[in-house]
């Protein structure tokens, strides 16, 4: 899946700058090889490499310190973990962290009384890595908002972290109980108390928006109202958006998760138009019977809709309501792109039903450029690393979870407390074959960057950029050219663009320069 690399956002070099505690904090996910995929798995084979300082550490390079401790894998992640980094997988050939620690990663999750919902869930999120070295490699307490009362002072992201430790730092347990963390959510979120049994995707929403507020940079919230567009200038103004948006909320949830998407409305009676753009964690697409894959699935979601009657829309030129046109797209798409099929649906008279209907979708190389509409930010290409499913019926019915094991490359289902290997077959589109088409409901897809369909080549990293309102080079909406339209439009004080580190791996490079041991990796200015 990409080294993911949380991006250094300070320097430290003078002025006004405080120095960023992500400075020496550096994630570290599993690499996948442009090769051939494995025969036991059918994911791509794992490669590793950790960046510490300023120097790139490879399995089998000559690291020093860290050498010392590969007879024993599984106290190296303890120590390591402990001063900060999350260490590296080994490659396949080699003793593994998961050989040596039989539960990294492969833990199950008890069943506390209808909580299916809750562990498929949580086991997806994580194996999101770099959420997870988030909370194992950086002391994310550091960034608690104790003020916020929108957040449960901590609780909640303390509580998860404390789950995430036991499924990745276990001492060889075969499954964990996640009381405590139950007991954090429903204080925050009421209705997931006691033993009912609700929707996956609901807990994941509640979920995620209670760490990032417990994990809220912003400490003082202004009020903010955004000005409407009419779609003259879409770059622009939805990088203004954006920046609206970081000055209310600021986390490693916003970081990794959240998007943006454009809402264009057209009066029908004076061709008044009106855009807006709001942020998203996530994309809850229609499923209908004309809906085959994913794609379809989208293309749906992005479909202009005609509005009317009670649904019409308030035009601020006609002053009255109106028939109008309305087109959702997708703008800005985050590192992790999480996706809700929605195949429940309640009827007229307020029954709940499921829409049983194979759904097509890919494993790797989801290439979402044709549905985006921002000019900006990085190729949306996206490969799968977890699903949650859901089968049986709405009244009856079973939550599991599906994802690839960073260390050793291969496919786990997580079955409550069970969790055992499973092969990920595809046919020949590179569509998941078998009854996951019927019973996916939220996929996990992570962003691989600079990668062209087929080719097997470009850049698999992910760096992970640590988002401020006063550093928007580091916003996933611009390139090196739009630095230029936004300094013109929202100029710096004075200083113009600052500079800023990129560290790209290529896929197959070699990191290690023999004598000279590893060496470090690109460096790209934006200074223009």
């Amino acid at each position: 899946y990409g080294v993911y690399v949380v991006q250094r956002s300070g320097r430290g070099t003078g002025g006004g700058d405080r120095a960023d505690p992500f400075a020496d904090h550096v994630s570290v996910g599993g690499y996948h090889d442009g090769g051939r995929p494995s025969s036991e798995s059918g994911t791509s084979a794992v490669r590793s490499m950790a960046r510490v300082g300023s120097r790139v550490f490879r399995p089998g390079a000559r690291t020093g310190g860290l050498e010392q401790h590969k007879a024993s894998t599984y106290e190296h992640v303890n120590q390591i973990v402990n001063a900060g980094i999350v260490p590296p997988p080994e490659t396949r050939g080699q003793a593994s962290a998961a050989a040596a620690a039989p539960a990294a990663g492969r833990v199950g999750l008890s069943n506390l009384g209808n909580t299916c919902f809750l562990n498929s869930s949580v086991q997806c999120l994580s194996n999101t890595i770099p959420l997870t070295d988030y909370f194992l490699g950086y002391d994310y307490r550091s960034e608690i908002n104790h003020d916020n009362f929108l957040g449960s002072k901590g609780a909640l992201a303390s509580s998860y972290a404390e789950v995430v430790k036991h499924l990745w730092l276990g001492q060889g347990a075969q499954h964990y109980s996640p009381g405590r963390f139950k007991s954090s959510l429903a204080k925050f979120a009421p209705q997931f108390d006691g033993s009912q049994q609700h929707d996956a995707q609901e807990l994941l929403a509640y979920l995620l928006d209670g760490m990032h507020e417990d994990l809220n940079r912003v400490k003082s919230k202004p009020y903010i109202e955004d000005d409407d567009c009419d779609g003259s200038n879409d770059d622009v103004d939805a990088i203004a958006a954006w920046s609206n948006y970081l000055r209310r909320d600021q986390s490693i949830v916003v970081d990794l998760f959240q998007g943006q998407l454009r809402s264009r409305m057209t009066c029908s009676v004076c061709g008044k138009v009106s855009v807006k753009f709001d942020s998203f964690m996530y994309l809850s697409l229609p499923v209908t019977a004309d809906c085959r894959t994913l794609d379809d699935c989208l293309g749906l979601f992005c479909e202009e809709e005609y509005l009317s009657g009670d649904d019409a829309w308030y035009c601020p030129r006609c002053k009255c309501h109106v028939d109008a046109a309305k087109k959702m797209d997708l703008f800005m798409l985050p590192p992790i792109l999480i996706v809700h099929l929605k195949r429940f649906e309640f009827s007229e008279s307020g029954r709940r039903s499921k829409i049983e209907r194979d759904i097509s979708y890919p494993l790797s190389e989801w290439d979402l450029s044709s549905s985006k509409k921002g000019e900006g930010g990085l190729r949306p290409v996206y490969d799968l690393y977890a699903a949650c499913h859901h089968s049986g019926t709405a009244g009856g019915g079973h939550y599991t979870a599906t994802a690839v094991n960073r260390f050793d490359g291969r496919w786990y289902r997580f079955n409550d407390s069970s969790c055992r290997s499973v092969d990920v077959d595809v046919d020949g589109d590179g569509m998941v074959r078998g009854e996951g088409r019927r019973t996916a409901y939220c996929l996990f897809y992570n962003r691989v960057e600079g990668s062209t369909r087929g080719s097997g080549n470009g850049t698999k990293t992910t760096v992970i950029r640590r988002q401020s309102t006063s550093r928007p080079e580091l916003w996933p909406h611009l390139q090196r050219d739009q630095m230029r339209v936004w300094t013109s439009v929202k100029p710096f004080g004075g200083g113009g663009v600052p500079e800023v580190d990129y560290y790209f791996g290529e896929e197959g490079a070699d990191f290690d320069d023999g004598a000279r041991g590893p060496r470090q990796l690109t460096r790209i200015s934006e200074g223009g």
